[in-house]
């Protein structure tokens, strides 16, 4: 019987470069590290996995939307934080009836959707 998702991966070609942009422009929480594969958030219930796309399959998955939506405390400042760092948006900072939305993308062209209800 399933009981939960232990994880989501997201595939990468640079290795190094995710790691600093995960750990370092978004300060998500790490958790296991091994030389192919990253953990963060490993506290919050389902981690987010970072690997190194080394198989083709994997390597079809690198750069594209990911469905991952990351609630976030004080998103405004994240995301200057993010600019400042280079990070690359694919849909800017909005503010909405919703609450705040932007859409960023790592190394790799992996996009995430922040958002701050």
């Amino acid at each position: 019987m399933v009981e939960k998702i232990k994880n989501i991966v997201v595939f990468v070609n640079d290795f190094p470069a995710a790691r600093r942009f995960y750990r370092e422009q978004l300060a998500l929480a790490p958790g296991q590290e091994t030389e192919y594969m990253m953990e963060f958030l490993p506290a919050e219930g389902t981690a987010l996995g970072v690997a190194l796309a080394m198989h083709d399959d994997a390597k079809k998955l690198v750069g594209r939307h990911t469905g991952i939506t990351f609630n976030v405390k004080g998103l405004e400042d994240l995301c200057a934080k993010l600019t400042a760092g280079g990070a690359r948006f694919t849909e800017p900072l909005m503010v909405t009836p919703y609450g705040k939305m932007a859409v960023v993308a790592d190394p790799d062209g992996n996009e995430f959707a922040l958002v701050e209800m």
